[in-house]
């Protein structure tokens, strides 16, 4: 039976064709088997398009989103997200002083210099971290500090601060931090710095927070018969809309996005290489979720042990205060 989006990308096969391929090699038939049923019926979807394709796995978004193979896509991405034309002229290595646990959570995380000098850093998380607004500040300063230290050595003795250039934190978010769900009739967030006395001066750092799981439940929200409106939308439910109706949507509204479907569905012919990048994604899955299992139960320790704290501190008051009422009575 033909699906919808097999009469756009006839390269799509059937899940007859995935389950006789998997069944003929012993290795993949085993691996299929080890999953949850869940898990088979996910990976199957996710090859034959019945639930459309899922860009955000960790093997998709690096094979789609390459700044160095596909340099204009993340040109288009970063100007629609920072609203104003921007293009690449590097790829620059991420420094190692991002914590080991931490990379499990990212989907992607490139760095790129444009052309004006300044840097962007792109992340898109799984699920967002604690402390979003303290960790990005981290990274952030830490990218000021590589530049300067870069165009220094680069400009020599002449050297001035003017030469050092802005850089941006955009974050995208898979599942948000419950800071954003607070704000859920709102999905980009741009922080920079200002005086509160209207003085102006450039602070260099500026940051972007877009929380997609409440940009994809507005979107679902709403009834309307065409809900992409714009780019920037129709680059947002690519990343975190997989239903087959929105990726036709998309695509009849903005042809150039079928290329990006098209490679995409190109990379889950090869079943075997699919398989074992699914695999992996279901175990950096099972070790985020108990990770933030143990972070949530540290957090609620933490939280026992203020309260605890709390009520040692106003025990104490009550026995200062007794003791002082006390010597009062016995004065009288």
């Amino acid at each position: 039976m033909t699906n919808k989006l097999q009469q756009y990308f006839p390269m799509i096969r059937t899940r007859e064709e995935v389950l006789n391929e998997i069944e003929s090699k012993s290795r993949l038939k085993n691996l299929f088997y080890e999953w949850t049923e869940e898990n088979q019926n996910e990976f199957l979807d996710f090859c034959t398009g019945v639930k459309g394709i899922k860009i955000m796995y960790d093997f998709m978004i690096k094979e789609i989103l390459n700044p160095e193979n596909t340099p204009e896509r993340v040109n288009e991405l970063l100007t629609l997200l920072l609203g104003q034309r921007v293009r690449i002229v590097d790829v620059l290595p991420n420094d190692g002083t991002r914590l080991a646990d931490e990379s499990t959570l990212l989907i992607t995380d490139m760095v790129v210099q444009l052309e004006d000098g300044s840097i962007a850093n792109l992340e898109i998380q799984k699920i967002g971290y604690y402390f979003p607004g303290e960790r990005s500040a981290c990274y952030s300063a830490d990218l000021l500090l590589r530049q300067y230290k870069r165009v220094r050595g680069v400009k020599g003795k002449r050297f001035s601060y003017r030469d050092i250039k802005q850089v941006y934190t955009i974050v995208l978010f898979e599942k948000s931090p419950t800071e954003f769900q607070k704000f859920s009739n709102n999905y980009i967030h741009r922080f920079m710095q200002k005086s509160d006395t209207g003085v102006n001066i450039n602070l260099l750092q500026e940051y972007l927070f877009i929380p997609l799981d409440i940009f994809k439940k507005n979107q679902q929200n709403e009834n309307r018969s065409v809900k992409i409106e714009n780019r920037l939308e129709a680059w947002l439910a690519f990343f975190c809309m997989d239903d087959p109706e929105t990726i036709i949507d998309i695509i009849e509204k903005y042809p150039d996005f079928k290329e990006m479907y098209e490679q995409a569905y190109d990379v889950c012919r090869n079943i075997e290489e699919v398989m074992q990048m699914f695999s992996k994604e279901l175990l950096e899955l099972d070790r985020n979720t108990v990770k933030l299992m143990i972070d949530d139960m540290q957090k609620e320790i933490d939280c026992q042990r203020e309260q605890l704290s709390q009520k040692d501190e106003e025990m104490l008051e009550m026995r200062k205060e007794i003791q002082r009422l006390q010597q009062l009575l016995d004065k009288k």
